[in-house]
């Protein structure tokens, strides 16, 4: 349907998701990997986990790119990870508490202190990604000013990455369960690359391609 990335993982990150084991996640993730690879030589795969031990088994298995929802947290091991293994990281800004003086200026400091610490492990600041974190540390009201003031973030010079599809969100403004949030998802495509962003990460494929491109 036209994705250039494929991002997989294991293990929910939505809110009251249950947790998953590094054995269990391994189990799921690394075959899927090791067949899309197969399958889709030249396609970029993402994997989208906060165990090193999945990450690293991940990239053993083809995957080209790693993408942590925890990038602003204290754990640096999937930093270190990135940089040993020479793959591009994805750092998301997340908070386990939705509380801020300053949003846009906190979510920008949070991720330049991340980028600063990844590229000082030695990851290529050719290859950090930042991520707003829509849905993540935020409320709703968080989520709609992150979308509209999503340009601060061009301030760190990085590739910006937004995953708004289908999220609860979307479903508050609308009134609408996750399976008829196609349309706001496609707004939030067109909002977010007018804001700067690079890549967007969604569920419904086609109908985001076209919006992106002629957004583009």
């Amino acid at each position: 349907e036209g994705a250039d990335i494929l991002d997989i993982g294991g293990e929910s990150t939505r809110p009251g998701h249950g947790a998953v084991g590094v054995d269990e996640e391994l189990a799921r993730v690394v075959p899927v990997i090791a067949a899309v690879r197969a399958a889709l030589p030249d396609t970029p795969i993402s994997v989208d986990t906060t165990k090193p031990a999945v990450a690293d088994a991940a990239v053993d298995a083809g995957a080209d790119l790693i993408n942590d929802v925890w990038g602003v947290g204290t754990d640096d091991s999937l930093a270190r990870l990135a940089a040993a293994r020479g793959v591009p990281l994805v750092i998301m800004h997340n908070r386990t508490k939705s509380v801020y003086d300053d949003l846009m200026g906190e979510i920008v400091a949070d991720l330049a202190a991340a980028v600063e610490r990844a590229v000082g492990l030695g990851v290529r600041p050719s290859d950090v990604i930042v991520d707003p974190g829509f849905g993540f540390g935020k409320t709703a009201e968080h989520n709609l000013v992150v979308l509209r003031d999503l340009a601060h973030l061009r301030r760190l010079g990085r590739p910006i990455l937004l995953g708004a599809s289908r999220k609860s969100t979307l479903g508050r403004v609308l009134d609408l369960p996750a399976e008829d949030r196609l349309e706001a998802t496609i707004a939030t495509t067109a909002i977010g690359i007018m804001g700067g962003a690079d890549v967007v990460r969604v569920h419904d494929v086609q109908a985001n391609v076209r919006a992106a491109r002629l957004t583009d």
